[in-house]
């Protein structure tokens, strides 16, 4: 028996190569889904890290960005029992625009939900 609403959904935020989760949405994981400092990339605790900035917390370039998408949705779709709540990566600290990053999840599987912002850019095809 499969319930999704015990479980809660894994946070999905951007974060740097040097795992400094210490701002935004990175922190709130670090506070309260389990993310590990030091970490920058893939599951810990109920959160997932899609690096942005590298080590020295400049932004990675958006094909950089691409790769680690390539791997979260990768993740989820070999997950399916497990939803992901995304947040818009790349569009706080990192300086990106959602037109920039949005579609890179447009083929993202059903247990992923888009934050808004991208949502809106990818248009209403997705439900």
């Amino acid at each position: 028996m499969h319930s999704h609403s015990a479980t809660p959904p894994v946070f999905v935020f951007g974060s740097n190569l040097a795992g400094r989760h210490g701002k935004g949405a990175a922190l709130w994981a670090r506070r309260h889904c389990g993310a590990i400092y030091g970490r920058g990339v893939g599951r810990q605790g109920n959160a997932y890290a899609i690096p942005t900035k590298d080590a020295q917390l400049r932004p990675l370039h958006l094909g950089e960005i691409r790769g680690y998408v390539g791997g979260f949705l990768q993740y989820a779709r070999l997950h399916p029992d497990l939803s992901f709540e995304l947040t818009p990566i790349g569009c706080g600290l990192a300086g990106y625009r959602p037109d920039q990053i949005a579609p890179m999840f447009a083929n993202a599987p059903a247990n992923v939900r888009l934050p808004d912002v991208f949502r809106a850019v990818l248009g209403a095809g997705l439900d």
